[in-house]
């Protein structure tokens, strides 16, 4: 059994590549169905952002899974593999888990220390637990890297300053033009990251924002919120508003571009200046947008220069959230030396249990029928508790031993004492100890 990742990052892949191979998050339940129907994925989970998309697995066998998962991919999208594999990452066991805490932690953000991820994370396991796709090592890994995210954002400065997405487009669009107070700005999409762009821009000066969104219901809620103007319509009402617009910033959910330069090109003025920030990932906007006179366009590859200007100022910030890190690592990696001892925990329980039962129909059935309910149910919770009282300490002492030989030495001597057979045991019983 082995812990895996298997993905791509704006470390690995152009976005013309991350886009082709992004999943929604509505698709994103049926796709870990269908993963778990290969033969060597045990467990999995998928996190889709515009910056990667990851599969996290436990695999039994880790060359054959890998190569399932890739294929997988590559099937699933719609992608060849030779064009697929020069992208592809692939981290193993404590690598693996390794990755995804520097994930959450903001630490392999576009944005060092970017907020967003931690929940982008949650949402990852939450998703994953409702289409039962995960068990106890994800649960754990998940947990894990949870708890190991809030202290690296409590106990360090990782956070103080650290923009999102959002925030680094409203920082390039500021350098661009040095004031917003001016800028007629649109934002199209009311999501999450529709929400972050308004609050960013506010913060920035901003003063004549306009939401363009399909849903009223949202769009209104981001009125309310922040007493916008409001635009809900087709994409005719988008086009129409784009070329009235300074600042353009795109973040909705949409497969297909939503300004292209056939839309665009009879709609804007010859002297015109427009600068679109792209955000979304599939991309809102057609690469031949840029090349209409007058028309700037970024994506969020282009947000690395935000990132490199800050990157010096947070480096200390790394080392010390590298070192939280790796103490819930080695947290880790004891729950994980720990599960060696789980079949003969099992096994033991099993055996102890199955004493108990028998001698208990012994006792009850030479009580006679006059035994009332009741006290049959007092004595059988008596002699559960003293089972469980007498187990738990030599059960809790086997978990804690760190030393891997040691502990081994004692399974053995366990197994010995006790005449028990681990391996029978685990293949009669699907049930794990999880006490």
């Amino acid at each position: 059994m082995q812990i895996a990742v298997i993905g791509l990052s704006h470390r690995t892949a152009p976005i013309e590549i991350r886009e082709k191979v992004s999943i929604p998050e509505h698709q994103v339940a049926e796709t870990l169905r269908k993963l778990r129907t290969c033969p060597n994925v045990e467990e999995c989970a998928l996190l889709s952002t515009c910056n990667r998309l990851e599969i996290y697995a436990v695999l039994r066998d880790s060359e054959y899974g890998v190569r399932e998962i890739i294929r997988f991919l590559a099937e699933t999208k719609g992608v060849s593999l030779p064009m697929l594999h020069p992208h592809i990452f692939v981290l193993l066991h404590q690598d693996a888990v390794m990755h995804l805490m520097r994930v959450a932690s903001g630490l392999e953000s576009l944005i060092l220390g970017e907020g967003q991820v931690l929940a982008q994370v949650k949402a990852t396991h939450t998703l994953a637990q409702q289409a039962k796709s995960v068990d106890r090592v994800l649960n754990q890994v998940f947990k894990t890297t949870i708890t190991a995210s809030k202290r690296v954002r409590a106990e360090t400065e990782i956070g103080t300053g650290a923009v999102s997405v959002s925030s680094a487009a409203v920082e390039l669009a500021l350098s661009k033009q040095g004031s917003l107070a001016d800028q007629r700005c649109l934002v199209v999409g009311a999501g999450k990251m529709g929400e972050l762009l308004v609050r960013h821009l506010l913060a920035k000066g901003a003063r004549q924002i306009v939401v363009l969104n399909r849903s009223l219901e949202r769009a209104a809620q981001l009125v309310e919120q922040f007493g916008l103007q409001l635009l809900v319509g087709n994409l005719e009402d988008l086009c129409n508003r784009v070329v009235s617009a300074d600042l353009v910033f795109t973040c909705s959910s949409t497969v297909e571009p939503l300004l292209t330069s056939e839309k665009l090109v009879q709609l804007l003025r010859r002297d015109q200046g427009l600068m679109i920030f792209d955000i979304a990932v599939p991309r809102n906007v057609a690469s031949d947008v840029n090349d209409l006179p007058g028309v700037q366009v970024f994506n969020v590859d282009h947000l690395k220069q935000v990132v490199e200007e800050n990157m010096a100022y947070r480096h200390s910030m790394i080392c010390q959230a590298e070192g939280i890190l790796q103490q819930e690592m080695d947290k880790f990696l004891e729950w994980w030396r720990s599960l060696e001892a789980v079949p003969t925990i099992n096994c033991l329980r099993q055996k102890v249990e199955t004493i108990r039962e028998q001698e208990l129909e012994k006792a009850l059935s030479r009580l006679g029928t006059e035994f009332g309910e009741k006290h049959q149910g007092v004595i059988d919770s008596l002699t559960r508790a003293i089972v469980n009282k007498i187990l738990h300490d030599p059960i809790v002492q086997l978990r804690a031993q760190r030393d891997a030989e040691a502990r081994r030495r004692t399974l053995q001597a366990l197994q010995l004492l006790f005449n028990l057979d681990p391996l029978s045991n685990a293949l009669s019983t699907q049930r794990p100890d999880t006490d």
